[in-house]
């Protein structure tokens, strides 16, 4: 498209001189959130409850991802595998702590609580929200950016082109980002929550978010550009490894573990590459 080019040149011009909008904040925060500006999480190994099923999750959060779709033009299937992906259905630390669904982290930009959670490194900085609907907001905010500008010109159903969107814009280090969000997408027909629009409602739309987007657009750091916002924990699977052992050492399910690699039996090889993000 034409004017995508014509945008780039305005909003590079712009950007060096626009600040980010901080998340609005609703409510009297909690005692628990409270505590938590620069806090430490509690240790993925303290055996807390974990319950939230993905058919739960999706009940729960699918009305909010259809609000996010409408409003940004990022399919609601996208938003939902994404969360369930990087929150382990809502059971993650970071998602029942810090409401963070999906894993991004602190940026130079971020002006909000923040949280230490041993990640790449032992004290790595992540994003504290008032509840799950703002991290949902914030994670439409988030790709704001000009790394992942042209996606916003995909139709918002077109799932499989944001997935592989994504991943070819570096959201994540996994190499398998695209078909695992994929797989989530039809394994859970999460596809139904997404709406064709025609061809005028794509442009209108198409215009509101360029022009959210040069209002918005954070400076991101040399650093930040380079990396991707969500690191995502990969096993290889060692001789002796079985989806027990690996689960007890992860702290997940070994339903988990099935979900986030779509495996259907218990059968594992060495040398596999397994996600065990929470």
């Amino acid at each position: 498209m034409q004017k995508l080019s014509i945008f780039f040149i305005i909003l590079i011009s712009l950007s060096s001189c626009l600040p980010k909008r901080e998340i609005a904040r609703r409510g009297a925060p909690s005692p628990r959130d409270q505590g938590i500006q620069q806090g430490r999480l509690p240790s993925d190994n303290m055996n807390l409850p974990r319950s939230t099923s993905a058919e739960a999750y999706i009940a729960r959060f699918k009305d909010i991802a259809i609000s996010e779709m409408n409003e940004y033009g990022i399919p609601a299937s996208i938003k939902l595998a994404q969360a369930l992906l990087e929150s382990a259905n809502g059971n993650s630390s970071l998602a029942r702590n810090a409401n963070n669904h999906f894993g991004i982290k602190c940026t130079s930009t971020w002006q909000g609580k923040t949280v230490l959670k041993s990640d790449d490194n032992p004290d790595d900085c992540f994003r504290v929200y008032a509840n799950p609907e703002e991290s949902f907001r914030d994670h439409s905010e988030f790709l704001l950016r000009k790394r992942y500008a042209a996606l916003f010109e995909l139709n918002k159903d077109d799932y499989i082109g944001w997935a592989r969107g994504l991943k070819k814009a570096g959201y994540a280090t996994n190499p398998r980002y695209a078909e695992l969000l994929i797989s989530l997408i039809e394994r859970y027909n999460l596809h139904q929550y997404d709406l064709a629009e025609t061809k005028r409602e794509k442009n209108q739309r198409e215009e509101i978010v360029f022009t959210e987007l040069v209002k918005e657009i954070p400076q991101e750091t040399k650093k930040e550009e380079a990396q991707p916002p969500v690191a995502m924990t990969i096993h290889e699977v060692k001789p002796g490894d079985t989806l027990f052992s690996i689960s007890k050492k992860y702290n997940l399910s070994v339903s988990d573990i099935k979900i986030l690699n779509n495996l259907n039996g218990e059968g594992i090889s060495t040398g596999q590459l397994l996600v065990v993000s929470k």
